[in-house]
């Protein structure tokens, strides 16, 4: 973590990323690709999702997630940072000459190979099938369906453990202590995802939550009547109801929005135990 010297208010308390191990160049010109803003807005120009709109203008880094070049083994050129993701990238080589980005993991230094093969050697940034992967090790960038690259477990820090081999199916603990069975012909990449302590960060100023496009969130009980089921009231008063809601009614804070799902039947653990009453 950076600690800034506190010569404003925004900067005292403040606590940033330490940048220090990432390589001094811009990103690669040939994998940028522009974003358009929507504002939390439709296409008719309705707010759907509040307080959303603003922050700087970025491009977004287009990453291989499917790593789908079997068996040839590219170096790592670059460590970047990405505006638009918790985590470092690595910019890697082919040898010949393709370049593409792929999530840091933890540890990874600039000049190391990694390889996506079937099988292959236990070291970040490896990529192999989860039937080949040894119980105890730790992953990331995991594929739901063979085939249709990573989709989970690419935030900072994060990472699933390999549990038990089972048949068709590898049982993996999830960040969230979700333990599921994945098919263990879908890939994943082998480590921890790169910048662990981003979760120990301190804005310092609100001024940084609009840089990123977050508008100031306002409370329900702050509202008027017309506005939301828990506004209104002389002074500042609570809810006014056993349990909090959205502004639409629906129940907020601790209802069960997951229906019956086919996907149920993969879950061999929740990551929260029904409370007795």
């Amino acid at each position: 973590m950076k600690l800034y010297k506190p010569t404003t208010p925004g900067q005292r308390g403040a606590k940033g990323t330490d940048f220090s191990i990432l390589t001094k160049k811009g990103p690669e010109k040939s994998l940028l690709k522009p974003i358009k803003k929507k504002g939390g807005r439709t296409s008719s120009g309705r707010i759907t999702v509040r307080y959303r709109g603003g922050g700087a203008k970025r491009l977004y880094r287009v990453l291989d997630f499917a790593q789908e070049k079997l068996d040839i083994p590219s170096k790592i050129i670059a460590l970047e940072y990405d505006p638009n993701r918790s985590a470092f990238i690595a910019l890697k080589e082919y040898p010949d000459k393709k370049k593409g980005y792929i999530l840091a993991p933890q540890d990874i230094k600039v000049g190391d190979e990694v390889i996506i093969a079937e099988k292959a050697e236990l070291k970040p940034g490896n990529r192999m099938k989860l039937k080949n992967i040894p119980v105890g090790t730790l992953v990331h960038n995991i594929e739901i369906k063979p085939q249709n690259g990573g989709q989970m477990v690419r935030s900072a820090g994060a990472a699933a453990k390999v549990l038990a081999q089972e048949d068709r199916y590898t049982h993996l603990v999830m960040p969230s202590t979700e333990a599921r069975k994945i098919l263990n012909e879908c890939f994943a990449s082998i480590g921890a995802v790169s910048n662990s302590e981003y979760r120990f960060i301190v804005k310092g100023k609100a001024g940084r939550n609009r840089y990123l496009g977050k508008r100031p969130t306002v409370r329900g009980s702050a509202m008027n009547p017309c506005d939301h089921p828990m506004g209104g009231g002389e002074g500042r008063a609570g809810a006014g109801m056993p349990h909090p809601k959205t502004p639409w009614g629906k129940p907020a804070l601790g209802k069960r929005t997951r229906r019956k799902k086919w996907t149920d039947k993969l879950i061999i653990k929740r990551r929260h135990k029904k409370r007795k009453k």
